[in-house]
């Protein structure tokens, strides 16, 4: 093997555990501080797919948090969760769940307008 596909093999494997701890320690530490870089959204979207719920969630009427940091507590007033009956939008919903004062943990957000869109979200 050469040189330069060892370091590039080193490289990846370095920095898909480097990834993998992060990923433990955020969630740990997102549990533990008590902090929770708490957000409140009016009402979020969430699909869920053949019993397991998206890691994506989409909020209307949210506060951003104002740190940058990972691991964010998401208040919602109402969690309205489409059952779709495939694993393709194209599959159809089989039924909307509604549910109400929530709460999810989240890695991160982007914004899009009006709208929160949350990401790595563990199911509740």
């Amino acid at each position: 093997m050469t040189p330069t596909l060892r370091r590039l093999f080193g490289a990846t494997a370095a920095a898909a555990m480097g990834a993998t701890a992060l990923l433990g320690a955020g969630a740990g530490s997102a549990a533990a501080d008590g902090d929770g870089h708490h957000a409140h959204c009016d009402r979020v979207e969430r699909p869920i797919w053949i019993d397991d719920p998206s890691r994506n969630m989409t909020g209307h009427g949210c506060s951003a948090p104002d740190n940058g940091r990972r691991w964010y507590v998401v208040d919602i007033d109402t969690l309205v969760q489409p059952r779709y009956k495939t694993e393709y939008v194209n599959g159809g919903i089989d039924r909307t769940e509604t549910l109400h004062n929530r709460t999810v943990r989240c890695m991160g957000y982007t914004t899009d307008k009006d709208t929160l869109n949350w990401f790595g979200c563990v199911p509740d």
